[in-house]
């Protein structure tokens, strides 16, 4: 059984937006959550659907497979208001029925939501992305009770932990069954530099959606030819960072190769709750560059959070492959934060120093 899952995902904005929508209307809303998975599901814990009817529906619990039997539970939990716990899979007919070809199991929670006093709700979850606020939703699974622990507050401490890293679990204990649902900001990534390794890694993120930054104070460098709809700050990094939260959801690449540019982003990151920080560059390069991060009073505890050379070791060679093992250590750091490993190095081609 599978009771924490490294990356459970924030549920989709685009359900809780609904969702709002329609308390706002005066509409109830049931909301189904995959609470627990065993062996092989196709929607990871945490996976939301808000049903307000039979034909009134957003997001998904199982890609599809269980959802018409999810939406008939969540008409009879919108007429009851009583929650229910459905599991689906175990049996081999029944696993191939809901799509779990490999003998998988999926619970899902489905209580209900009513207006106008789960409004409030519903908007916090709809905005707590863009409000780059975590919230964890601790639900009672025999009545639906239900608390929001956020960092503003202090948690119990099971529960901080799971605040901290955006992880989703079931605690299971006598007379007490809870889900508790990790609500978190998009990863975020802050690319130094508008080089070429950087106009790959832009290509690589767009295909697993997720939105860079670019932070070069070189316009010439960072410019709309170059990196089209990505958003640039044609700033240094110390003017940039300041109206950006480095929270524990963002990483900080480094990839300017230029010391001053780099240096500066980096003393930011190592004194903010980044959860990554990597920059480009061989170790003799790396080296001087610790040194001169010790001088303005840096540890050697504090500077490990560098990744460097940065990136999975994959043998990369051009610019291109350089941006995907970094797309990786980066998607790394953020599924599973106590396995990511420092890089290894890479060759840099001459290009990749631009």
């Amino acid at each position: 059984m599978t009771d924490s899952f490294p990356h459970s995902t924030l549920p989709e904005t685009d359900v809780w937006r609904q969702t709002a929508r329609w308390l706002a209307d005066g509409r109830s809303v049931a909301i189904a959550t995959v609470v627990d998975t065993w062996g092989s599901a196709p929607v990871p814990l945490g996976g939301q659907m808000a049903i307000a009817a039979e034909d009134s529906f957003q997001g998904s619990v199982s890609g599809g497979c269980v959802e018409t039997d999810v939406i008939t539970a969540a008409l009879a939990t919108l007429e009851t208001g009583k929650p229910q716990l459905l599991s689906f899979g175990v049996e081999d007919e029944t696993a191939w029925r809901a799509g779990l070809p490999c003998g998988g199991r999926i619970e899902v929670f489905v209580e209900r939501l009513t207006a106008p006093g789960d409004l409030g709700f519903a908007e916090r979850m709809a905005t707590s992305g863009t409000n780059r606020q975590p919230l964890l939703i601790e639900t009672n699974l025999s009545n639906g009770h239900r608390k929001v622990h956020s960092s503003d507050d202090t948690p119990p401490a099971e529960l901080g932990e799971l605040l901290k890293l955006g992880r989703s679990k079931r605690i299971r204990a006598e007379e007490d069954d809870r889900f508790i649902l990790a609500v978190k900001p998009p990863p975020r990534i802050i690319i130094i530099g508008a080089t070429h390794i950087a106009q790959a890694l832009v290509a690589h993120l767009d295909i697993i959606k997720t939105a860079p930054i670019i932070v070069d104070p070189r316009e010439s460098f960072a410019s709309r030819a170059r990196f089209a709809d990505t958003p640039i700050i044609n700033q240094w990094p110390s003017d940039a960072f300041a109206d950006l939260q480095l929270d524990q959801f963002t990483a900080i690449v480094a990839l300017s190769h230029v010391a001053n540019i780099d240096d500066e982003a980096l003393t930011l990151a190592l004194r903010s709750k980044a959860g990554y920080v990597g920059a480009l560059g061989s170790r003799r390069n790396h080296a001087k560059r610790c040194e001169r991060l010790r001088k303005a009073g840096f540890s050697d505890d504090e500077l490990a959070r560098i990744k460097c050379p940065i990136g999975l070791d994959i043998g990369a060679v051009t610019p291109e492959e350089i941006a995907l093992s970094i797309a990786a250590e980066v998607l790394l750091a953020f599924r599973q934060p106590k396995r990511s490993t420092p890089g290894t190095p890479h060759p840099v081609p001459e290009q990749a120093k631009l």
